[in-house]
């Protein structure tokens, strides 16, 4: 069977134009940081398959604890019922998260994750405030959120990230937020006349703590977002942690909040939380924001759930990466990253960014990023297409948002496949400008 003929006419792909996109490639199978199509060819993996990856494709641990689960119980409603992975992965899970946390809601992707956790920051409100104010809504209702941010594609995700090529066809649709930008030495006093006229008013902050991720892998300063965080905890605002993507070590550390002082009140993560095998989300919170929904009160409630909540095969998988994150292969696969991106990035700017090739070379953790120095600095900037396709050719998965090239890669690569990728890059670059 010709199966690109019959995907070509039956499938409809995330984040591809319909017309002029180049055919996919059938990946057969995945190992280690590489994949394998069906021609024989192989790929490094170099940005873990959208970030999810985090210990390799196909890895015997994870894949011998999900076959003995599925022969157990595959999947059962989770309002009324529960089971022992869903357990277990709370029970570890939550002494390893930045703050207080006391609970965890379960959801089955990233931006489920950020969905439950707007409304249950908005709903603690109403919660609080139903008594005095009956079933009109209370004074605080408006989000707090970045500039440049991105938190996902479903309608409230959409409401909380930057108005950008990704939202604009739903712009009047989207609930309205207060934007500010990421903090910097010189803009302090936005958000200090900002919460001095309304922050009796926002209900929530949500942010993503170090690294943006889909706005371009743009980094903040830890100590000024710490500042950030402490205004905006002085007036009784919710704090949301969107982790993401820089959770379980992307960052260097195993949360991007481990960088600041002051934590979240309710934090999400996905992508990394199962190793990139199942589709799982988390929205976890401290016990301050629970206790808002302990009523006699049936309307207090929190009615949101989702059909695949707590699937008992997405938790076993969960626990089994969490497993293997803890060991010491895993921390020093994450060192070595670190400490490879370092050199790569100094040669990055000796080579390249000294004659303006490049610009803006930046490492956080496991993750490097750069711009090509060409056209806009945006999502729609052609030179991805033409990376992607030369990097591809070369035996390397990278998928630049827009110009700007990034690293992401498991933690299993070795010395030898991240030398590959480097040179890989640069030779794409110096084919680009010779």
């Amino acid at each position: 069977m010709n199966w690109i003929e019959k995907d070509r006419e039956l499938i409809w792909h995330p984040f591809t134009p319909q017309k002029q996109s180049p055919e996919p490639i059938f990946i057969e199978s995945g190992k280690g940081s590489w994949l394998f199509d069906e021609k024989g060819n192989k790929y490094l993996d170099a940005i873990s398959s959208w970030w999810v990856n985090l210990h390799g494709h196909s890895h015997p641990y994870i894949a011998e604890k999900l076959y003995q689960q599925a022969l157990a119980l595959e999947h059962i409603i989770f309002a009324g019922f529960t089971h022992q992975p869903a357990i277990t992965l709370a029970d570890r899970l939550l002494p390893l998260l930045p703050g207080d946390f006391s609970r965890i809601f379960y959801s089955d992707n990233g931006s489920t994750s950020t969905e439950v956790a707007l409304k249950m920051a908005l709903q603690y409100w109403w919660n609080k405030g139903t008594t005095e104010w009956e079933d009109s809504p209370p004074p605080r209702r408006t989000i707090l959120a970045f500039n440049n941010s991105y938190h996902g594609d479903t309608f409230g995700a959409m409401s909380v990230s930057d108005r950008s090529v990704f939202t604009r066809p739903f712009h009047d649709l989207l609930f309205e937020v207060c934007f500010i930008d990421t903090p910097t030495s010189g803009n302090g006093e936005e958000l200090d006349n900002l919460l001095e006229k309304g922050g009796q008013r926002i209900a929530a902050f949500i942010y993503e703590p170090v690294v943006q991720g889909a706005g371009g892998i743009k980094l903040m300063d830890p100590g000024l977002l710490n500042t950030v965080l402490e205004k905006v905890k002085a007036r009784g605002i919710i704090c949301i942690a969107d982790e993401v993507m820089t959770g379980f070590g992307r960052t260097g550390r195993l949360f991007a909040s481990d960088y600041m002082e002051q934590k979240p009140d309710i934090i999400c993560l996905s992508k990394g939380l199962t190793g990139g095998v199942m589709p799982l989300g988390v929205t976890a919170c401290t016990k301050k924001i629970y206790e808002a929904y302990l009523s006699d009160d049936r309307k207090k409630t929190f009615f949101h759930g989702h059909s695949f909540t707590a699937n008992p095969l997405a938790c076993t998988a969960a626990i089994a990466s969490l497993e293997l994150l803890l060991e010491p292969a895993a921390r020093e696969g994450i060192d070595s990253i670190c400490k490879m991106n370092l050199v790569f990035e100094e040669r990055l700017k000796e080579k390249y960014q000294s004659r303006a090739v490049i610009k803006n070379t930046r490492v956080s953790g496991t993750i490097l990023a750069f711009e090509i120095n060409t056209g806009e600095d945006v999502y729609l900037n052609e030179i991805s297409r033409i990376v992607t396709a030369k990097a591809l050719e070369k035996g390397v998965y990278l998928r630049p948002l827009g110009n700007t090239v990034y690293f992401m890669p498991p933690y299993c690569i070795t010395e030898n496949e991240y030398g590959f990728l480097t040179k890989v890059t640069e030779a794409i670059l110096d084919e680009l400008f010779p």
